[in-house]
């Protein structure tokens, strides 16, 4: 991972970008509008100062190219690189299917073999067992393409998550500082 001063600066720098375009391809925007241009051309941002180097960026990126009324950004935001970044995260959508399917079917395989023994089920080790996985489950829902992460996978993409998110509220929060600083003069 790349110094937090330099992804804050990519980051600003591509941000910056994405909100110039969203402004100046529609002047008048409602409340909502507007916080979902911000939070598009933030995420989009983060995702390409990371480089696509994590599958949450990946999947933001390809959760952003679905849509056709965000595709001009993205591409804007990633630059010449766009077309190569969606075509990973597109691989990892492809992936994530294939990845559910094989769970299902594991899932459905564990379910037979706990009815066999649900009276062993209720010692402190199962319920433990069970909490940690539910923590899991929550874990990946809130990561960007979690779902079809590894247990260590997660935990490291979530800890690469956390610090790409506190740069962009440090920086968010910077801006907004100087924002206010420049109304009062």
């Amino acid at each position: 991972m790349r110094p937090p001063t330099s992804l804050k600066k990519e980051f600003l720098k591509k941000w910056i970008m994405g909100l110039q375009l969203c402004s100046s391809s529609k002047k008048e925007m409602s409340f909502l509008e507007r916080k979902k241009a911000i939070k598009l051309s933030a995420d989009v941002a983060m995702a390409s100062a990371r480089n696509a180097t994590t599958r949450w960026s990946r999947a933001l990126i390809s959760n952003a190219s679905k849509d056709d009324s965000n595709k001009e950004l993205v591409e804007c935001i990633l630059g010449p690189e766009s077309e190569s970044l969606k075509r990973a995260s597109m691989s990892l959508v492809l992936c994530n299917k294939r990845n559910r399917s094989k769970k299902i079917l594991r899932k459905s395989c564990s379910i037979r073999r706990a009815r066999k023994s649900s009276s062993q089920m209720v010692m402190a080790s199962s319920i433990a067992k069970r909490l940690v996985k539910k923590r899991t489950q929550v874990l990946k829902s809130l990561i960007p393409g979690g779902g079809s992460m590894s247990e260590f996978s997660l935990i490291e993409e979530t800890l690469d998550y956390i610090l790409s998110l506190r740069a962009q509220v440090d920086v968010m929060r910077h801006l907004a500082n100087a924002t206010e600083l420049l109304n009062r003069k």
